[in-house]
């Protein structure tokens, strides 16, 4: 059958690229290889979808090329994802960051863009299998692409991806997208898991293996950025906000320093005039700011203490700055996204075109574009997915 634009892809990307080119008259058609759309949204932000960030600036987005963004950011803003949520009268409330979530369920999310979809005249098929994409012409620059699926050949002169990246595989994630690049060579920054937990090992495992269930609000830096979040120790090592947002920068063997009081002394109470020095004050102090559990581990693995005046200022240098040496990640089942991906160099950052393939869109978390934990990345997937959407 003929479409004017075919997309690959009913995640959050694939539907709003859907809803912009069928607003403009055009034929779409929506291939979607799960039995279910939008299944990443169901399942972010504890199932109630945060669905943008008012801060969506290009600085809260890892890529190659940093300027990138900058052209879909602009087009496709917070505003323009909220007035559409607020069109369909969903309820929404700002958590902390600016970071945007439903009162109620993320299935509003998708029933939002599936009345768009069905407003702007998409055909959306579930459980097609993309078996194969090629041009009609046999030439990779010319001619309708053909997207065969195990009942149907279906052709169109322009064919967006959207398939996402490695992330998450038990939700349907695949490398369809990396391996439709490679087929008609367009260039792949490497990927890995990014927003996932940090794994520990041997001695430092072991020491802080008791603590986990533990959170604290941290300020943790890996080379030259650095995250005020917060911190959780899990039963395999390090989690929480600020250990998701550090793993995307961070280079293995490099280690991770936390500061766990920033802005603040922990050690001022035993320097004041005539404090007690001991070990019990010690604790006391840590405790006073810090969960006694964690405390009190951090003094153990000091130890031995001294009280002497250089000592704590020792010790609380060590304290702002406490190395961590995670031995890796852990992996896609747990990442929240995928770093690296489709090289911006070969994409119009006003379209999302591929400058040697004409009609080759990529979008999403398939491009080498990675936000920011909190909203940053659905924000991402729907400027691009517009920045595509109204270029077909």
């Amino acid at each position: 059958m003929d479409y004017d634009v075919i997309i690959l892809g009913a995640g959050a990307a694939g539907l709003m690229a859907a809803i912009e080119a069928g607003r403009r008259g055009r034929r779409v058609l929506l291939l979607e290889r799960a039995e279910r759309p939008g299944k990443k949204i169901l399942i972010s932000g504890g199932g109630r979808c945060n669905f943008t960030n008012l801060h969506a600036r290009p600085e809260n987005f890892l890529s190659a090329n940093p300027h990138f963004a900058k052209s879909a950011l602009a087009r496709y803003t917070p505003a323009d994802i909220i007035a559409l949520v607020e069109k369909h009268r969903i309820a929404w409330h700002e958590k902390t960051l600016g970071q945007l979530f439903c009162d109620g369920s993320a299935d509003q999310i998708v029933a939002m863009l599936l009345a768009e979809c069905a407003e702007a005249n998409v055909r959306l098929i579930l459980g097609a299998d993309v078996r194969s994409v090629s041009r009609e012409s046999g030439d990779t620059t010319a001619g309708n692409f053909l997207a065969t699926t195990q009942s149907a050949v279906h052709r169109a002169p322009a064919l967006i991806i959207a398939t996402g990246g490695l992330s998450i595989p038990k939700m349907g994630a695949t490398g369809l997208g990396y391996a439709l690049a490679r087929q008609f060579g367009i260039p792949i920054r490497p990927t890995r898991p990014a927003l996932v937990p940090l794994v520990l090992g041997g001695a430092e495992r072991t020491r802080f293996a008791a603590l986990t269930g533990v959170s604290a609000p941290v300020r943790v830096t890996a080379g030259k950025r650095s995250f005020t979040e917060k911190l959780l120790f899990t039963h395999r090592g390090l989690s929480g906000p600020a250990i998701l947002q550090i793993s995307s920068y961070w280079t293995p063997p490099e280690p991770l320093l936390v500061d766990w009081a920033p802005g603040r002394s922990l050690l001022a109470p035993l320097l004041a005039p005539n404090a007690r020095r001991d070990l019990a004050a010690a604790h006391a102090a840590l405790r006073a700011a810090l969960p006694a559990r964690l405390a009190d581990c951090l003094l153990d693995a000091a130890s031995p203490l001294r009280f002497t005046n250089q000592a704590l200022d020792d010790l609380e240098r060590r304290l702002h700055a406490w190395p961590f040496t995670p031995i890796g990640d852990e992996g896609y089942d747990k990442a929240e996204v995928t770093a690296g991906g489709i090289d911006t160099d070969a994409l119009s950052a006003q379209t999302m075109e591929c400058r040697s393939v004409p009609g080759l869109y990529f979008i999403g978390e398939a491009v080498d574009v990675t936000g920011h934990l909190g909203g940053f990345n659905f924000q991402w997937a729907w400027a691009s997915a517009a920045a595509a959407g109204r270029a077909v």
